[in-house]
């Protein structure tokens, strides 16, 4: 399996007591791809992305390469460097964010298109998310849509508003992207805001019809969605526990389903897996649980 994530991962500050702050690497698609290096290493899982030249690019760099994912498709840019952004933990576990990334070098990722076409074209399943193509400039988010064609593809629409030059152009493309890929795995909470969807039956509906063959629709401690084989079923809430952050949630639940799914696993398996790895990442701070506590899990549930 080559598996490549496509995305942006930024430098991750969270407190730590006070005057304090715990750095770290994260970024959606790379959260979903640290954690699938992990749980299937004889899986060649990649990364996909643009960095800067300076130190800490070539710390996320060491870094990337140090979680066990490949390294060869992510390009350096001379002028720009490495997105920031800080975590304010809230009530239950809930969190909010300030982004430093105007600057990133990860948005012009997708301005190449001969890299963009060998990126493509090199990996059996592509993996990206709503924040992949919000980054990009429309010409490059085109770009990027038009060589996912044809491809394995998953993609988690992961809405995040802010970054979007308008609802409009957030829902469009979106939708294009679902329409393109084979496993779709949405939030139901960013899916209402963003589309009116009235429960996550709605929105495994909606994308069913935009082309997607498979629709998991995540809805934090509530019953899931999932669409599959042109079937619906409402699935049983997760077991509830005490979040610390919730950062990281919906790309671990990711990587747990995947790394099942795509190792064979019925849907319904695959999110008990997934269910499983989200439970434990959110009983901690930060979007990557450390080293030792990620390796008792997988030898918890190695099978």
């Amino acid at each position: 399996m080559r598996f490549l994530a496509l995305g942006e991962v930024m430098i991750e500050l969270s407190n730590a007591g006070e005057d304090l702050w715990r750095q770290r690497l994260a970024g959606d698609t790379f959260n979903t791809a640290f954690y699938l290096a992990a749980l299937r290493p004889d899986w060649r899982v990649g990364y996909a992305t643009r960095l800067g030249q300076d130190a800490m690019s070539d710390q996320a760099l060491a870094e990337i390469a140090a979680a066990g994912l490949r390294t060869d498709r992510i390009t350096r840019d001379p002028e720009r460097g490495i997105g920031l952004y800080m975590i304010a933990l809230q009530k239950d576990g809930e969190r909010s964010f300030a982004y430093w990334r105007g600057q990133s070098a990860a948005r012009l990722m997708a301005d190449d298109p001969d890299w963009l076409r060998d990126t493509c074209g090199g990996a059996d399943t592509l993996y990206l998310s709503g924040i992949t193509l919000a980054i990009l400039a429309p010409d490059a988010r085109a770009r990027l849509l038009s060589a996912l064609r044809g491809r394995h593809v998953i993609f988690d629409p992961n809405i995040r508003p802010q970054l979007w030059e308008s609802a409009e152009a957030a829902r469009q493309a979106i939708t294009a992207a679902a329409g393109l890929s084979r496993i779709v795995l949405p939030s139901f909470d960013d899916e209402a805001a963003a589309f009116g969807d009235a429960d996550p039956q709605a929105t495994a509906a909606r994308y069913a019809a935009a082309g997607a063959a498979e629709i998991v629709v995540k809805n934090g401690n509530g019953p899931l969605a999932l669409r599959s084989n042109g079937q619906s079923l409402e699935l049983p809430a997760p077991v509830p526990v005490r979040p610390v952050d919730t950062t990281g949630a919906g790309d671990s639940f990711n990587a747990g389903y995947l790394a099942a799914r795509l190792d064979g696993a019925d849907p319904i398996r695959a999110v008990a897996a997934g269910q499983r790895l989200a439970a434990l990442v959110v009983q901690h701070p930060g979007a990557l649980l450390p080293r030792p506590v990620l390796d008792a899990f997988l030898l918890e549930n190695a099978a």
